[in-house]
């Protein structure tokens, strides 16, 4: 009795092993896309939708608002000429 207790507390055993592996990787993948991962740029289509919410907010006077949004339209087209490939 006492040496089947002394063997399942010897240590962690192959299971045991596996399973720190597997948690020891997680952790470095997640270190691993903080570290050196690139964000991605959001789309025209995002950043148009962006600048208007920020228009809304920003201006009272109704002139001035779809003057703001005319030019985040224009930054939109600019934004969809420059990524397009041609």
């Amino acid at each position: 009795m006492r040496q089947a207790i002394a063997r399942a507390q010897c240590g962690l055993g192959a299971f045991g092993v596996l399973i720190v592996l597997a948690i020891a990787g997680g952790i470095a993948w997640y270190v691993y896309q903080a570290v050196w991962s690139t964000p991605e740029a959001p789309s025209c289509q995002a950043q148009l939708e962006a600048c208007i919410k920020k228009c809304r907010k920003a201006s009272i006077d109704n002139e001035a608002a779809q003057a703001c949004q005319a030019g985040c339209k224009k930054e939109e087209a600019d934004c969809n000429r420059f990524r397009r490939p041609g």
